[in-house]
């Protein structure tokens, strides 16, 4: 069946859609039915079923006589170290982990905090927890020790899995101090801790509450299985919010099982046995779904990779793993592709390797711009597949499913919805707009298998957050439109559709103006405050290397590119060059933090920063046309 086909018969039919696609994965008990909606709007998918995600992620593959079948790709151009794990080695090692934690106390239900490194100790870790049926929360290695407290005291763990070390390019990040002074901060305490100790940095290890990786693991029954209810909680992974308290999105075990299954052939059209590479760290979303379990329940090869996509050590290391270990289909950021862009914009790096086996490149994360998807497209030859999905939905919301139908790619576009999202275009009373006309992206209830139920502890808040605005819908918090072949285009997060003077403005429209200049490598347009106009834009861009003409001149040509494109409605009239944008550490560039700069209002400074010195940087560009005064 081509995509309208299979999305029609989720229409016709959900609950028979989803149970059937629940017959690919092995249960213990197989539910009666899919959607539980006693509590609407609090729906529950497969919740009297029972299942393990470990025995679907590992053992049964095992079991199928693949054991042999490669598993995990470790990959470390910054130590220079290569793994292969496969099925039946994972399974050793994860059953091993399993005993030591459940000798120690650990049972289902009981939560640990992970906190560690682009290792394939870090998906043993989690496959570990899943096997109990404990619930995992994730938390990026190297965040602060405030930020890590918080998450202690939200989630309150049994225990803390981490590593001693993590590594960037030129320097060693001590976990050690951070994750003790989180222990310090935190009013809930740990009752132990496993550490694995890398050769980069060996941690002095707490008596009576920090345990060595493999030390404590000596002597252990491996641990069996433990089946679980079907919501049951998988894990909690804290998004990663610029102010406030972190919200802990809850993934349950069946429908996340479920959901991720279908999507490895039917949106990234991958067999068993095929090595998929999501470029993402497993502190975010991506590295939860696409790293660790995805692949894995589908019997797919993952790569867990160690390095950044340029500076380990040049721009063509993407390349290198592609070709290397004949990756299939790859998903990345389009932040990452813009850097390979900046530093290699002729693509000389491109040439100097065999990538015949890739068959597509997909980008998620932040709204991929024309110009990055033209350029990767031409690099590569092979289609480039923006699609849009968010940490609290887990997968694809919408995209162009290569697994069922080879599609048409429309630049610009995130791609149609995946079947159980119905996606509507709201404007701000909730009346649905016609096609071409922007608004607040928000999907019918109920949402499909896979995406959270609620928040950890905190069912009000999950109420307020994404169900109070549109009643009847989950509110998504991005802006956009639906073409009339039922495409959608994400224009921007909801704070950033502006008004200037009386019209409603997308800055990511005015973004994939700028990107399309020969000059630009990168750019952010955010609205400032204007006593006029009531808002303004003003843009930010960063050169592409090699570039050394007089600023002034770009910026002016930039002005009138975006003035030729949208009108004089849009009222650009400031654009600055900066050297870089401040980012988080999964790439998403921080406009709401540049907003407050530019209007001299109080923020706090987001806990997923990369760099927390490029604001001031950010601040004296604002500066330099009358804003961000002190």
């Amino acid at each position: 069946m081509g995509y309208k086909e299979v999305y029609e018969s989720w229409k016709r039919d959900p609950d028979a859609f989803w149970m059937d696609a629940a017959q690919a994965i092995d249960w213990d008990r197989m539910p009666s039915k899919a959607l539980f909606d006693e509590n609407a709007p609090l729906y529950e998918w497969f919740s009297d079923g029972l299942v393990n995600t470990c025995h679907n992620a590992v053992d049964r593959h095992v079991e199928a006589g693949n054991g042999d079948r490669t598993a995990i790709i470790y990959d470390s151009p910054i130590t220079g170290r290569k793994e292969k794990i496969s099925f039946a080695e994972l399974q050793t090692r994860v059953a091993q982990l399993a005993g030591a934690l459940r000798q120690q106390g650990l049972e289902k239900g009981d939560r640990v905090i992970i906190y560690m490194p682009m290792v394939p100790q870090a998906l043993e870790a989690m496959l570990a927890c899943a096997r109990l049926g404990a619930i995992h929360s994730v938390v990026f290695g190297g965040f602060a020790s405030n930020e890590l407290a918080v998450r202690i005291d939200d989630a309150k763990p049994k225990a803390i899995i981490a590593a001693s070390c993590g590594l960037e390019p030129g320097r060693t990040v001590q976990y050690k101090p951070l994750y003790d002074g989180a222990i310090d901060l935190a009013r809930h305490k740990p009752e132990f801790c496993v550490i694995l100790q890398r050769e980069e940095h060996r941690a002095e290890l707490e008596p009576g509450r920090d345990h060595d990786w493999h030390d404590f693991q000596e002597g252990a029954e491996p641990a069996a299985c433990v089946p679980v209810e079907g919501n049951h909680p998988a894990y909690v992974l804290y998004t990663s919010g610029t102010t406030g308290a972190p919200k802990g999105v809850i993934r349950a075990t069946g429908g996340h099982l479920v959901a991720l299954n279908w999507t490895m052939k039917n949106m990234y059209n991958v067999d068993p046995g095929d090595v998929f590479w999501a470029a993402s760290d497993v502190g975010w979303v991506v590295g939860h779904s696409y790293i660790c379990y995805a692949p894995l329940v589908h019997g797919n090869t993952t790569v867990v990779f160690e390095g950044k996509p340029i500076g380990t050590p040049d721009a063509g290391t993407f390349w290198r793993v592609i070709s290397e270990h004949n990756v299939r289909s790859f998903f990345t950021a389009p932040t990452a592709f813009r850097a390979i862009k900046r530093e290699d914009p002729k693509g000389e790096f491109v040439k100097k390797y065999d990538l015949s086996f890739l068959r597509v490149l997909y980008l998620a994360g932040e709204r991929a711009d024309p110009d990055t998807i033209n350029w990767a497209a031409a690099q590569l030859g092979i289609p480039v597949v923006d699609h849009w999905w968010q940490t609290e939905t887990g997968w694809t919301i919408t995209g162009i499913p290569m697994g069922l139908e080879k599609m048409e790619v429309k630049i610009g576009s995130s791609g149609v919805p995946m079947p159980g999202y119905d996606i509507q275009i709201l404007d701000e009373t909730g009346k649905p707009q016609g096609p071409g006309e922007l608004g607040a992206v928000a999907i019918k209830l109920p949402l499909p298998p896979g995406t959270l139920p609620t928040l950890w502890n905190a069912e009000d808040r999950f109420r307020k957050s994404y169900l109070d605005t549109f009643p009847g819908y989950y509110e998504t918090g991005d802006a956009g439109m639906i073409d009339e072949d039922g495409y959608l285009y994400i224009m921007a997060r909801t704070d950033d559709v502006i008004n200037v003077a009386g019209h409603r403005l997308s800055t990511g429209a005015m973004e994939e103006v700028l990107a399309e200049h020969p000059d630009v490598a990168e750019c952010a347009v955010i609205g400032v405050g204007d006593q006029l106009k009531g808002q303004l834009p003003v843009g930010f861009i960063c050169l592409t290397k090699g570039v050394n003409r007089p600023e002034g001149e770009i910026t002016a040509e930039c002005v009138k590119l975006v003035r030729d494109r949208i009108g004089p409605v849009a009222a650009f009239k400031l654009c600055v060059v900066v050297d870089r944008l401040p980012k988080t550490r999964s790439g998403k560039i921080l406009r709401a933090t540049m907003v407050k700069i530019a209007d001299g209002t109080e923020f706090k400074l987001p806990a997923t920063i990369d760099d927390p010195a490029i604001l001031d940087e950010i601040k004296v560009a604002l500066q330099s046309i009358g804003y961000a005064k002190d």
